[in-house]
């Protein structure tokens, strides 16, 4: 059977995980959109008890998490709501996406053979439920990293010299502070972390099945990157956990095609095995690249 698609033909899907919903949709060659569906996570996911899309913790009002098994789900949701639309997948030519940002995802040991070497015949959710060091991803609304800012600031020599390195001063919101508390508050946890994700890659893993690598773009928001030389800052890594370079990663361009389609996607919707998966970022960035 030849699987090969004519240009003519070729549709694309976009993704958009917000703070309270995932959003997908279908576009063909010209931008029209031929099908779009979403899934809001305190409606249809309510066995994860969020509000808002979010958890907050009542004895500490500064944290703000989301289990990051309930961003899984809903992608499992949204295929199954897509197919049921009516979307042929195999006509699908690429992939990409964008995310809210600063939240962070800690894979566990031993992850990315799982996502290597997924059951088409199980859901996502069910194959993940055990493969994260830390359950819960704090995310851009949490502010509880107040100690860690400061120490950020303090090593390079104040928060005009971190601006000038990453593009901004420290903020607790930023993902680099939230390793920087998670090592040093959970450190088994992360030590037995295999790779840190932001949303936007994390989901671009589960389509690639496999690492997915950071995009400049989201990767400028977390305090972390040289904006200069759009690698990571090696003093920075060391001051916020040991070891973090390995666990992040090389940042790319942010419209790097990363790779094919995992085979999961193959087999249990009929995607295309041509089906290209382009770099995900953040959703902030993913504004003004579309203005």
């Amino acid at each position: 059977m030849d699987r090969s698609m004519e240009p003519s033909t070729a549709t694309y899907l976009g993704l958009d995980l917000s703070t309270q919903q995932l959003k997908a949709v279908v576009v063909d060659d010209n931008l029209a959109i031929l099908h779009e569906t979403s899934v809001q996570f305190d409606n249809d996911l309510p066995e994860f008890r969020t509000y808002g899309g979010v958890i907050r913790k009542k004895e500490e009002s500064h944290v703000v998490v989301v289990p990051s098994l309930m961003w899984i789900k809903a992608l499992d949701m949204i295929l199954d709501k897509l197919r049921v639309c009516g979307v042929d997948f195999s006509k699908v030519a690429a992939i990409s996406g964008c995310a809210q940002q600063h939240g962070t995802v800690y894979w566990s040991k031993g992850s990315r053979n799982r996502l290597q070497c997924l059951d088409p015949i199980k859901f996502l959710h069910e194959q993940f439920a055990t493969s994260f060091s830390v359950t819960h991803s704090p995310i851009w609304m949490d502010s509880s990293t107040s100690k860690e800012c400061s120490v950020l600031e303090e090593i390079v020599g104040g928060p005009h010299k971190l601006a000038e390195i990453t593009g901004s001063r420290a903020y607790e919101r930023f993902s680099g502070p939230q390793i920087a508390k998670i090592a040093r508050t959970k450190p088994e946890a992360y030590c037995n972390t295999e790779r840190i994700s932001l949303v936007s890659n994390f989901i671009a893993s589960l389509f690639l099945g496999d690492y997915a690598p950071i995009d400049w773009s989201d990767g400028s928001g977390m305090n972390l990157l040289n904006i200069c030389t759009k690698d990571w800052d090696d003093m920075l890594l060391e001051t916020c956990a040991s070891g973090l370079r390995e666990k992040l990663g090389n940042p790319v361009s942010s419209y790097s095609d990363i790779g094919p389609i995992s085979l999961y996607f193959v087999e249990r919707f009929s995607f295309n095995e041509k089906c290209r998966i382009i770099a995900f970022t953040g959703d902030n960035p993913g504004s003004l690249i579309g203005m």
